[in-house]
């Protein structure tokens, strides 16, 4: 007999290209674009952390009740990978990353779209890792 696999959640890994590289370099902006996509999710925003490199280039992060969206840029490419994943069927990770290609006037992108499976196992799981 066949054990069906659960999806406990989807992860989305983008990439966006020819984006505007004046806010792919501003630190103030990404914060409003991750509070922005978190809201495009569906998802509880916990927490918003960023770094801005020199001489440019940004990373963030969105800690969400539901798990996370990331964000790197390379302004000088007009270049961002993001990475959202989300638990839960009331958010939408997608729409995240529909929501930072329009904030940062991205051209062209890609999506790959993982579903995060759990397969139930009648064995019992272990208290503690060794």
């Amino acid at each position: 007999m066949y054990e069906v696999a659960k999806v406990v959640g989807r992860h989305c890994i983008g990439s966006l290209r020819d984006g505007n590289p004046i806010l792919l370099n501003d630190e103030d902006f990404l914060k409003t674009a991750l509070t922005a996509a978190a809201e495009a999710a569906g998802a509880t925003l916990l927490q918003i952390a960023t770094h801005k490199f020199e001489p440019q280039g940004l990373t963030g992060f969105a800690l969400l009740a539901e798990s996370h969206i990331s964000f790197h840029s390379w302004p000088e490419y007009g270049f961002a990978s993001v990475d959202c994943y989300s638990c839960g069927e009331h958010t939408n990770p997608e729409s995240a990353c529909r929501s930072l290609k329009d904030a940062f006037q991205a051209k062209d992108s890609s999506l790959q779209i993982f579903n995060r499976n759990f397969i139930p196992s009648r064995a019992p799981l272990p208290v503690a890792c060794p």
